[in-house]
């Protein structure tokens, strides 16, 4: 009885196993390389998929989704004989999984070394500064001829990125130095211009000042001779209007003589030559105001003569 138990329990085993090899659940986006004794016999794709067990074996499971791998630095020589590492990353899918599997042992790796000898080829074309400043040409080149060498290998690459590109430490010093030298110099440019562009802006201010000052001091001298010039012609038609005589302009004349000495800064009076016709005028004057009523007076001789000092009597 034992025996016939161990027997059934075998035989349940067994066809457990065989419908656990039967069945096979390929995820979504992954897909199953099937071989018949060695030989490559079918792909399965995502779902429920039957294989024959203990004849048909699952192969090689690959994901079909996009990945991404990044590969360590690479030391690569420049046109101007500089080594500089430059650290790339791919972007790639796979599109043929049967491809994948048995055109290249390790895809992966094929990629990498292909990556490395033609960034070599791209940049031993360029020197420095172009390398560093053309990393979407560079790009753009390593993709192009990555994407056709993998094609034949299922793999299809959709972007090639360089992460970093590292100068020699000499290198480094010195295009920080020149950078150093360069931002100066922007600087000290954009300081004279502003410095220029302030002495500009205050000349013109000072020139459109001294202009307005100027048609100001001019428009007032202009008005102010002409109010002078409107004084004098009233004063001066005044004058007419009222007729005056010799006798009134000679005694104005003398009144005005004081006036003219007022100041402390006069240290020195000096007579015009006018004076003898106003003293004429005013002593004509008071002969006819004698004449007139009042009390005529003789005239002195000595006016106008040097007063002598009598000597003392003894």
């Amino acid at each position: 009885m034992q025996p016939i138990i161990i027997v059934l329990i075998i035989l349940v085993v067994l066809v457990f196993i065989a419908l656990v090899k039967t069945i096979q659940v390929i995820p979504q986006a992954s897909a199953a390389i099937v071989e018949r004794f060695g030989r490559y016999t079918r792909t399965l794709n995502a779902g429920l998929n039957i294989v024959v067990p203990f004849i048909d074996s699952i192969r090689n499971r690959i994901d079909l989704r996009e990945q991404v791998v990044p590969f360590p630095p690479q030391p690569v020589i420049t046109q101007d004989n500089l080594v500089v590492n430059i650290d790339t990353v791919i972007y790639y899918q796979v599109t043929d999984a049967r491809a994948a599997t048995y055109e290249v042992a390790s895809y992966i790796q094929a990629i990498e070394q292909l990556t490395v000898t033609t960034l070599r080829n791209i940049i031993g074309g360029m020197d420095l500064e172009r390398t560093l400043t053309s990393r979407e040409e560079i790009n753009a080149a390593l993709r192009g001829v990555l994407d056709e060498a993998t094609g034949k290998w299922g793999i299809r690459v959709n972007r090639v990125e360089l992460k970093a590109i590292e100068p020699p430490t000499s290198i480094q010093d010195s295009m920080e130095k020149q950078m150093r030298a360069d931002r100066d110099k922007r600087a000290a440019i954009l300081q004279a211009e502003g410095v220029r562009q302030s002495e500009i802006l205050k000349a013109e201010g000072e020139k459109q000042s001294a202009i307005l000052r100027a048609e100001g001091e001019a428009k007032a001298a202009a008005l102010k001779a002409e109010g002078e010039a409107q004084a004098i012609r009233t004063v001066f038609e005044s004058i007419h209007a009222g007729d005056p005589d010799q006798k009134l302009l000679s005694y104005q004349y003398l009144q005005m003589l004081p006036k003219i000495a007022e100041g402390d800064a006069n240290k020195l009076w000096i007579v015009p030559s006018e004076i003898g016709d106003a003293l004429k005028g005013l002593s004509g004057a008071f002969g006819n105001f004698g004449a007139t009523g009042g009390t005529p007076s003789a005239p002195r001789k000595d006016i106008g003569a040097p007063r002598r000092e009598q000597p003392p009597l003894d």
